[in-house]
């Protein structure tokens, strides 16, 4: 009985001991700092926002389908019925809710960057206002962020201005997706979307439009500012139509977030591209940026790069119902040459040399 007590007490011992141990390794271990939850942080707040727009529509749309097979199939008929009372929801407005522009993620998402947006010039609320965003880069972070969040204090710089983004019509055709795009306040690119806000919704409207599109993303890499726009007069042409001033703006960093293999005009891949492009509306660009581990694995995450985002002085232009072709060529001239001075005067402010020139196609 004796050496049983003594074992039992041998073994006792060297549990508190063990125990002990782990407590002293656990308190000498080092814990995250504040700077290390703030990088976690912003580094899950770009992976939710990437993974939003590469999946949330494709898998919505894949497990909608699935359950039709299922006994939740009324889950999807309920659904489908949804979408077409709501269809046409998205070309009048869209159906804003500022609580989600004002998540709290949106911050740590400005912050991984940072993004950071420069008012040079007041908007009238009392007009409204068609902004051209320059350049598209891949995923337009810097469109997004200002004029989608309320992280980089648009709604403080231009009071009274309620600011839309406009994207592929297609985006708002998949289930979900469509949902958590206009809850953001993002409108389909098409002349019926736009022109609703431009004239259906009262005044202090800033309808932002990537004017380069998916043929600028094919030419996206660092170092590089050229932009696809002399060819393109649509939004001049309905900013005239609907008396909306031109608002140039650029972001400066844009095209240094991911790295793309960039193929030559003329080669059969470029056109694969492009033939995609006109037929789908998006380019399938080749392109990553860093892992989630590390900066120097590959992924697709965005690298943390400074984006500024300059929004210029407006271009005041009349309302001309039927614009002749002469007329939206000097405005578009108009518009160019803002963009152009806007660019020079900002561009060794933020990363550019200033023998950097801005490439118009």
């Amino acid at each position: 009985m004796k050496t049983i007590i003594a074992a039992c007490s041998q073994n006792l011992s060297g549990s508190r001991a063990s125990i002990q141990t782990a407590l002293r390794t656990l308190l000498a271990a080092r814990w995250p700092s504040q700077r290390d939850v703030r990088s976690w942080l912003q580094l899950l707040s770009v992976l939710q926002w990437v993974l939003s727009f590469l999946l949330l529509g494709t898998v919505s749309l894949l497990i909608l389908i699935y359950l039709v097979f299922t006994s939740f199939w009324p889950i999807s008929a309920l659904y489908l019925a949804w979408i077409i009372f709501d269809w046409d929801t998205p070309e009048k407005g869209g159906r804003r809710l500022p609580c989600l522009r004002r998540w709290p993620v949106w911050r740590h998402f400005r912050d991984y960057f940072p993004v950071k947006l420069v008012k040079t010039h007041d908007l009238s609320p009392s007009h409204n206002y068609i902004i051209g965003s320059h350049p598209h880069g891949i995923l337009c972070v810097g469109a997004f962020c200002n004029f989608i969040t309320g992280s980089t204090g648009f709604g403080e710089m231009f009071p009274g201005i309620r600011p839309f983004l406009t994207t592929l019509a297609g985006n708002f055709r998949l289930p979900v997706f469509r949902e958590y795009l206009m809850s953001g306040g993002l409108c389909p690119v098409t002349r019926r979307a736009i022109g609703y806000l431009l004239s259906k919704n009262g005044t202090g409207n800033a309808v932002a439009i990537v004017i380069g599109g998916a043929a600028e993303s094919l030419s996206c890499r660092p170092g590089v500012t050229t932009l696809v726009l002399k060819k393109r007069k649509g939004f001049v042409r309905m900013a005239l139509q609907h008396g909306a001033y031109l608002v140039p703006s650029f972001s400066f960093g844009e095209n240094d977030l991911f790295r793309q293999v960039v193929f030559e005009e003329g080669s059969w891949m470029r056109s694969i591209q492009q033939r995609f492009q006109k037929m789908m509306g998006f380019a399938p660009c080749i392109f990553y940026g860093r892992g989630l581990t590390s900066v120097h694995s590959w992924g697709f995450l965005p690298y943390a790069r400074p984006i500024t985002t300059v929004v210029g002085e407006p271009v005041m232009v009349p309302k001309i119902e039927d614009p002749s072709s002469e007329t939206v060529d000097m405005y578009h001239e108009m518009y160019i040459r803002s963009l152009l001075k806007l660019f020079n005067e900002n561009k060794t402010k933020y990363g550019l040399s200033e023998t950097d020139e801005l490439h118009i196609l």
